[in-house]
């Protein structure tokens, strides 16, 4: 079942370790079919008292798409087959097909299943949204709905997304069916029902574009804190995550934070970073850091126990058919070759490089400049004995150091972590030779220089 992160103790020490091993690690371009049989995700995440996950279709969990899935993960989404329009598409006829046979697959496979979704606006079947219910009916309708399907996986479902996007981006309630029809109640009594139907799962309420601190975070972090002050079950929140190249954003890891200290759980769960299409060395080192610095702010929270990835294939991706000219957002390629995504998923939870032959290819970190409150900071990339056709260079912030520009590179930051990917024009790191960026930022009190890694 889906559980708190482990005593803060041991956490300190397998941070510490993953630092250490971070510091030696150095993943050469080129070689990434070689690193495909490290450490899967799954027991990467397990180390740090998480949960590794993806969505997956039922009907593909075969060959070499289910031999990932098992190996790779060790919590499964169904990514459509538990909605409401999928398993109840006529009324009183019931169709679980998919998702029963998702669920025997993770248990075949030591995994968790994550429930997904009991109440939405969206994937409804046609008889109940064109039906014409007073609030009493459309009640019952949503209970016995919560109840059968709960009711059906207890004991088998680690956690429920059992609220899906209730809220505007403005941070008001979203008008829907169950918000016009029953009012802004209907969460807390679904919350309620679906305790009843299943004591032992954890409750979540999951929304999209509330990863960072603005006005609909807000107002999932109020509703939570008011659910709770009322003594409505309610165990976590799931943030979404499905970002575009680039935009990871900066607060992501103070929200993660501030919805922990409300003393409930956080999962990322669905996350996916799409791209303009084609996909290149530069977007792909992009999508790399920006998997990273998620990755890095859930691990830096002790609540924030799944990390999901909405699909971890091109080939079963949402992001296609939903958003043309866009794609290419998930940690594997349509082929299942991992992508530098899945290295720097990997990264993150303390694993899944090699250390480089002695000397090979560095990145060094330098302060040219420093006044009052800000420096420029210069990093060179340099290679001896091998060479790179792209790079990122990551490092942590020791004392609350900000960028606030950079040049020759695209970076971002996540709390403390910086991850800076090459541009389109220097990539290409000859043996021998190197390349340079630089930035500015601020800082108070002190500067110390950190210690940078590479990744191709």
């Amino acid at each position: 079942m889906n559980t708190s992160r482990s005593a803060r103790p041991r956490r300190l020490l397998a941070a510490f370790c993953a630092g250490i091993t971070a510091v030696a690690a150095l993943l050469i371009a080129g070689t990434t079919a070689a690193h495909a049989a490290g450490t899967p995700l799954r027991d990467l995440a397990a180390a740090h008292g998480m949960v590794m996950g993806t969505a997956v279709t039922g009907s593909k969990l075969t060959g070499t798409y289910g031999d990932l899935a098992g190996a790779q993960f060790s919590a499964l989404t169904p990514g459509n087959a538990m909605k409401w329009g999928s398993v109840e598409p006529t009324q009183g006829s019931f169709n679980w097909a998919e998702a029963d046979q998702i669920v025997a697959f993770a248990q075949a496979h030591d995994q968790q299943v994550r429930g997904h979704t009991l109440v939405w606006h969206s994937q409804n079947p046609s008889w109940l949204t064109n039906g014409t219910w007073t609030s009493a009916q459309l009640s019952t309708l949503l209970q016995n709905h919560i109840g059968t399907e709960v009711g059906r996986y207890q004991g088998k479902i680690a956690a429920w997304d059992v609220v899906n996007e209730p809220f505007n981006e403005d941070g008001t309630y979203r008008s829907t069916l169950w918000y016009d029809g029953l009012g802004a109640d209907y969460i807390a009594n679904a919350l309620t029902w679906a305790r009843a139907a299943d004591p032992a799962a954890k409750l979540y309420i999951n929304d999209y574009n509330v990863e960072g601190v603005n006005a609909k975070s807000t107002a999932l972090y109020d509703l939570v804190r008011s659910l709770k002050a009322r003594g409505v079950p309610i165990d976590g929140v799931g943030l979404q995550a499905h970002l575009i190249l680039g935009q990871v954003p900066a607060t992501l890891q103070q929200n993660i934070q501030r919805f922990a200290d409300l003393g409930v759980d956080v999962a990322i769960t669905e996350l996916d970073v799409r791209m303009a299409l084609p996909a290149d060395s530069a977007k792909l080192a992009q999508q790399a850091a920006d998997y990273r610095a998620v990755t890095a702010a859930c691990v830096a929270v002790a609540r924030c126990v799944n990390l999901t990835v909405w699909g971890f294939t091109d080939s079963d991706s949402w992001v296609d058919s939903t958003f043309p000219g866009y794609g290419a957002a998930t940690p594997y390629d349509a082929d299942y070759a991992p992508k530098p995504a899945y290295y720097a998923i990997s990264e993150g939870l303390g694993g899944g490089t090699t250390t480089p032959p002695t000397g090979a290819c560095t990145a060094t970190y330098a302060v040219s400049s420093q006044w009052g409150s800000g420096f420029t900071g210069q990093v060179t990339v340099s290679c001896a004995g091998a060479s790179l056709s792209s790079w990122n260079a990551h490092w942590t912030f020791g004392a609350g150091q900000q960028l606030t520009q950079a040049w020759n590179a695209i970076c971002t930051q996540s709390g403390t972590a910086v991850s800076c990917a090459n541009a389109s024009y220097n990539g290409s790191v000859p043996d021998g030779g190197s390349v340079s960026f630089g930035f500015n930022g601020t800082w108070s009190g002190s500067n110390p220089v950190p210690a940078v890694t590479l990744a191709s």
